[in-house]
């Protein structure tokens, strides 16, 4: 998909459609003040006579309006103007981009760059509308027999009405395309079934897009003996009950001027589907276990974002992938394991298995020196409880961190929520047993889910996201959402322009 950035005049756009917002009050922005000055008042006659209700979310197509070079118009509902800001804009955007695909139209022009939104330019609206435009577009349907005609729109002209904001909204548009595509194949990864997507298969993955980095970035894939020799036991015990192999998938990205330059890691959790093992889970809504490992999804994403961005730093991707199935080799309840760090755990419940895959990665990470390290997974039911399906949970042991992480959560809209990782919880972990259990009971599971993995982090700067209630939709709408492909993303562009700055002063 294409994505020009043009300061011509709306009336005189030759498109097959022109996408206009439009406020609920009907005072008109400057682009569609200029189209509704040309077509006879169009718009404004729309809207008082009820033929159009600007309400959030709405949107309405007008085959034909005289004066225009245009082909028709798409207009779109912003709601109230003081109500107006990002969560609005996101919304009347995917919208849009929602009508546009049930229509056979190739290319489109957009004025959303119009909309005033507080401390936001031309290049975070049109990083907006490419990555709109894009998860708009994405369709699962490799396992249907009549998939349905493909959409069709492969150009959106971003109209600016400042000639002086077009290299901010040029870059903004290329780091959208990437986050949109690289946001698109988390969906992919997330939405294809337990039987396709396996360890194995998520691991020629990363070998696929090690091959198409043009020597940017390197897979590496540690197989079960590779795994045993290294001492990952409690990785390895999750997929005891398989007979798919784990694997442990590392994913380098050399940007970095200088090849030293510490890393920045990813990791995530890669249960390709999750019985629940032995505490098996209810029957009801299961095949929705398929996601569960959506967090290895999003290192993809974001490591595909990042090889088309192409940052000037040091990027590292571990998924730590593996099958939790029951049977007579599977790991039980009161068993005992060994970590990759030498501590023992006792597992109280099999059900809890992302953390004793992440353990041994995060251990793992360790041999790089890493400048931060982020795990990402869907971790427990109990962050859905404190946080519903729209902020990911945030635990860090490093506060300069989790601002990182907050702020650019808060820039790519795809918001996260600090929550306490303090000492008072840990002992929830006490094991009469073991070094420590790998479930703290009720109280608090997000928390004390994050309390262990803290036990194996304490080398470097740490933060684990919580994506269980982000990663996919239930219902009617089921599949992956692609987060946090667009925090993890802007989280390692804003250390990219971290590292410029602290040259510069160097060099000053």
């Amino acid at each position: 998909m294409e994505f020009p950035v043009q300061t011509a005049n709306p009336v005189k756009v030759e498109t097959a459609c022109l996408v206009i917002p439009v406020f609920k009050d009907g005072e008109l922005l400057p682009a569609a003040a200029r189209i509704d000055d040309a077509s006879e008042r169009l718009i404004h006659q729309l809207i008082e006579r009820g033929d159009f209700n600007a309400r959030l979310g709405n949107v309405q197509l007008v085959p034909y309006a005289p004066g225009l070079a245009a082909d028709r118009l798409l207009l779109v509902g912003l709601g109230e103007r003081e109500k107006c800001q990002e969560a609005a804009f996101c919304k009347a955007l995917d919208a849009a981009f929602a009508s546009l695909g049930q229509r056979t139209v190739e290319e489109v022009a957009i004025t959303f760059t119009d909309i005033p939104l507080d401390d936001r330019d031309a290049g975070w609206k049109a990083h907006r509308i490419a990555e709109s435009a894009l998860r708009a577009r994405y369709r699962f349907t490799d396992f249907k027999s009549d998939p349905g005609p493909d959409p069709t729109l492969e150009r959106v002209s971003i109209l600016l009405s400042d000639g002086a904001e077009v290299d901010a909204a040029t870059e903004g548009a290329r780091i959208g395309e990437a986050v949109g595509n690289g946001i698109n194949l988390t969906r992919q990864l997330g939405n294809l079934p337990g039987n396709v997507c396996t360890p194995r298969y998520l691991a020629s993955e990363a070998e696929r897009l090690a091959a198409e980095s043009n020597g940017l970035m390197e897979a590496e894939i540690l197989d079960e003996e590779a795994l045993e020799a290294l001492g990952a036991h409690s990785l390895l015990s999750v997929g005891h009950g398989s007979e798919e192999p784990s694997r442990l998938i590392v994913m380098h990205y050399r940007g970095a001027e200088d090849a030293d330059e510490p890393p920045h890691v990813l990791v995530g959790k890669g249960i390709t589907f999750d019985t629940g093992g032995i505490s098996i889970k209810p029957g009801a809504g299961m095949d929705e276990m398929k996601f569960d490992m959506c967090g290895a999804a999003s290192v993809f994403g974001t490591m595909a974002a990042i090889q088309v961005i192409k940052p000037k730093i040091n990027v590292i991707g571990i998924v730590a992938a593996a099958e939790n199935m029951p049977d007579g080799r599977a790991t039980k309840p009161g068993d005992i394991i060994k970590t990759l760090k030498g501590l023992s755990v006792e597992v109280l419940n099999t059900d809890a298995e992302g953390r004793l895959v992440l353990c041994d990665a995060l251990t793992y990470a360790e041999r790089f020196q890493p400048a931060s390290v982020v795990d990402i997974a869907t971790l427990t039911g109990a962050a859905i409880i404190a946080l519903g399906h729209h902020a990911t949970g945030l635990m860090a042991n490093d506060d300069d961190l989790a601002l990182d992480l907050l702020d650019a959560g808060e820039d790519a809209w795809d918001r996260a929520w600090h929550l306490p990782l303090w000492d008072e919880y840990q002992e929830q972990l006490d094991s009469n047993f073991a070094d420590l259990a790998n479930i703290g009971g009720r109280p608090a599971g997000t928390i004390t889910a994050g309390c262990f993995l803290s036990r194996f982090t304490g080398e470097y700067p740490w933060a684990h996201l919580d994506i269980a209630g982000t990663a996919w939709n239930s219902g009617k709408n089921k599949g992956a959402t692609g987060r946090p492909v667009g925090l993890l993303t802007r989280y390692l562009l804003d250390r990219e322009a971290e590292l410029k700055d602290t040259v510069i002063e160097n060099e000053s």
